[in-house]
């Protein structure tokens, strides 16, 4: 029996022999390339598909495939590949802002986004994160979540020529270019969907499919219920009697990883769009990839391994590429996706929905508590934080987390969904249910940021809500995410009623069209858009200029004051210390907290000295930035 080092050795032996068989360009820089990754690649691709006998020839393809992106790949993005690779941690830099938004709500088309990019700057966004762009079924596509095709445009949008050029005009602009990558399913509308259908037995194995309820009913025993309104269980029947699987809604097809064919067409797809010019891939619904019978078919280890395998993949032909993970999970499964060699970044769901309670609540414990227990990550790694996003709003926190304080997760995660729905007495909120179960109570919460803060609601205190979640975004380390619109107050709109594609998922309510007037009003300092666009200006610019705010080194501050959030942001020069005050009346942190600083630290947000050597007080949703 071969060694392993020997085993790699024929491996790459046959992998050349195939490049040299097939003509495929091989430059210097792919050999380099080559040498380093290949080594990586191979054991996770074994990992993979080893038990099979064509396992050699898939690897050999996949690194055919490789050596063509690599030559198609345009010099202006092998030059950003080059002062990526000086410099890999860029992504982690204080000057870091993202925004998100649909390209039809936000813009019209593509143009209409390229047109917006004197405001990304004015603003100061160097990330932009365009939401489903490709081409989509028409009617209802869980918002461009059942992906037809990874190479078209939407036409409505534009095509792929504009992106492209869209693509070089950002990256003239600093900004790095962001787009989903569906890779857990596709829309029953895709080419490969559309043979599957028809019984092409090449594309049956793109994905699972049965031809009675044998399996799908040992698969069901483990699994669970995604969107039940959309149909029971995993599986949904095709009109030929068969059985495919179908997480998420019927119309999105699971494919079966399982085979190296689709691990390879996928790796394709992911290459053309790292040359049109993406610079970070959305990696979309991760923790579903990889399904096992008598599993739950969520997180599991080879579901990690086909995301390194993917990196190693780029790592190859577009090594500046940055994978983001979406995993809306439990939170210590969250972190399992994050590393240098799987996502180097992933959203934080648990950062935004505890903001959210803390602001309810008025009370930060278990936001507190989360800083404090799970925002570290690996090294070279990055939160993305975000107030909120295109989805709705479910409470992640671990129950157990909840247990230490004496909560009761069931009836809190009930608690907050009435108090954001606006039926809780006293509720500042003007939310709306999403995915509601009268039977179980069970549900997430939809709208827009200043509709969930009490700017709908008319409350005095909502634009100074909205500034201060913001806040907590901007300085807990990471990349801070805004969805475009947010930052001038943009309400709830109910006209995705009217239509009857949008009108069954409450979503809409917050993906609102350009807010025209609001935009308008930016620089008019007694409007509501004004104040928070000024706010924001204001705390984007700071961040800015404080390189304690680069990376993602975040350490708890215990105010002993259930109602004031504090954390520290350590740089190489000084500290800033955050307090933050989610009660809406006046709080007092006490003078012997601040023993181990400074007798005196500075507001940058007010420029005012601010003594520590005795109590502080903070008004109502008042924060601070110290610096100390």
């Amino acid at each position: 029996m071969l060694s392993i080092g020997a085993q790699a050795r024929a491996a790459r032996a046959f992998v050349d022999a195939h490049l040299l068989a097939t003509g495929a360009p091989v430059d210097d820089d792919l050999r380099a390339r080559l040498d380093r990754y290949l080594p990586v690649l191979l054991p996770l691709f074994a990992e993979l598909y080893g038990a099979r006998d064509d396992c050699l020839d898939h690897l050999a393809a996949l690194v055919e495939l490789t050596a063509r992106s690599w030559a198609d790949r345009a010099p202006d993005l092998k030059a950003i590949d080059v002062a990526r690779e000086t410099d890999p941690e860029w992504y982690l830099s204080n000057r870091m802002l993202g925004g998100v938004c649909y390209v039809d709500r936000y813009a019209g088309d593509l143009e209409g986004v390229r047109a917006r990019i004197p405001y990304f700057r004015e603003l100061g966004l160097t990330y932009l994160h365009l939401m489903p762009l490709f081409e989509a079924p028409e009617g209802g596509s869980d918002g461009g979540y059942a992906v037809s095709s990874y190479r078209r445009v939407n036409p409505a949008l534009g095509d792929m020529d504009q992106l492209r050029g869209l693509a070089a005009d950002l990256r003239t602009a600093g900004i790095s270019l962001v787009v989903d990558f569906i890779f857990n399913h596709t829309s029953d509308e895709h080419e490969w969907a559309r043979r599957a259908a028809a019984q092409d037995p090449e594309y049956e194995g793109y994905y699972w499919i049965f031809p009675d309820r044998t399996m799908p009913d040992l698969f069901e025993r483990t699994t669970r219920e995604i969107f039940p309104d959309d149909h029971p269980g995993s599986f949904v029947q095709l009109p030929d009697g068969r059985w495919i699987w179908s997480t998420f809604h019927s119309f999105q097809w699971d494919l079966n990883y399982s085979n190296p064919a689709v691990f390879q067409a996928m790796a394709g797809e992911m290459l053309f769009l790292a040359n049109v010019g993406v610079d970070v891939l959305r990696m979309d619904a991760v923790a579903f990839i990889w399904k096992q019978v008598g599993t739950p078919c969520e997180s599991l280890p080879q579901a990690h391994t086909l995301l390194k395998a993917f990196n190693a993949v780029c790592r190859i032909a577009a090594p500046s590429l940055l994978f983001k993970s979406e995993a809306i999970v439990h939170p210590d499964e969250v972190v399992e996706y994050i590393g240098r060699d799987e996502c180097q970044l992933s959203y934080n769901p648990l950062q935004m929905a505890l903001t959210w309670e803390a602001l309810a609540t008025r009370d930060a414990r278990l936001l507190s508590q989360a800083l404090e227990r799970r925002h570290a990550i690996p090294a070279g790694c990055a939160w993305v934080n975000y107030v909120r996003s295109h989805d709705d709003i479910g409470w992640t926190f671990a129950d157990e987390d909840a247990a230490e304080l004496g909560i009761d997760a069931a009836g809190h995660r009930r608690f907050l969904n009435a108090f954001y729905v606006g039926r809780f007495p006293g509720s500042f909120a003007r939310g709306v249910p999403f995915q509601e179960n009268p039977r179980t109570g069970d549900a997430r919460v939809s709208g827009t940021t200043a509709s969930l803060a009490g700017l709908e609601a008319g409350e005095p205190g909502a634009a100074q809500r909205i500034l201060l979640a913001h806040g907590i975004a901007l300085t807990t380390g990471g990349i801070p995410l805004l969805y475009l619109g947010d930052e001038v107050g943009q309400l709830n709109d109910l006209g995705y009623l009217d239509d009857p594609d949008l009108a069954g998922d409450s979503r809409w309510v917050h993906r609102p069209p350009y807010p025209a007037d609001r935009y308008a009003h930016r620089t008019d300092p007694d409007s509501d858009a004004g104040t928070i666009y000024r706010g924001m200006r204001r705390m984007i610019g700071i961040r800015r200029d404080l390189p304690e705010l680069a990376g993602g080194v975040l350490v708890g501050f215990a105010t002993h004051n259930p109602a004031v959030l504090g954390y520290q942001r350590p740089g190489r020069d000084g500290t800033l210390l955050v307090l933050a005050n989610v009660s809406d009346g006046p709080q007092t942190v006490a003078a012997e907290v601040f023993a181990a600083q400074p007798a005196s630290a500075t507001d940058l947000l007010t420029e005012s000295d601010v003594a520590l050597w005795t109590d502080v007080e903070l008004g109502p949703l008042e924060f601070l930035w110290l610096e100390v």
